[in-house]
């Protein structure tokens, strides 16, 4: 059974700093591209940050360069996002994402969003 579990959202003040975790089961994690994406209220989700399948290369979306990084660990199956300098803007729920493309087709996984609220 596929699982993606976040983890880490919160409340915080603007400026101020949190962790997301997304922990992997059921699949080759390390076969997988993972992505962080958001939804805000009312608005369409978008992608955050993006790691190829060991990392070396990702992807950010211009409103969180600089502030955001994602990582990932292949030996413990999870993807983080680091995130900085928030702001109000930065509210919203977000996703974690794995994909893959091969003979077959292309696999996609979602987890079941954390909430991120930036408030004073």
């Amino acid at each position: 059974q596929v699982q993606l579990v976040e983890s880490g959202g919160g409340l915080v003040q603007p400026g101020g700093s949190l962790r997301l975790s997304c922990a992997a089961s059921g699949f080759t994690f390390s076969n997988y591209a993972m992505s962080w994406f958001r939804q805000a209220r009312g608005k369409e989700r978008e992608l955050v940050a993006a790691s190829t399948v060991f990392g070396g290369a990702t992807n950010y979306a211009d409103s969180v360069k600089g502030r955001f990084t994602i990582s990932r660990d292949n030996t413990k199956n999870t993807v983080y996002l680091q995130m900085n300098s928030l702001k109000p803007e930065d509210t919203a729920v977000y996703y974690c994402n794995a994909q893959r493309v091969d003979v077959v087709g292309r696999h996609i996984y979602w987890g079941q969003g954390t909430q991120v609220t930036v408030s004073s």
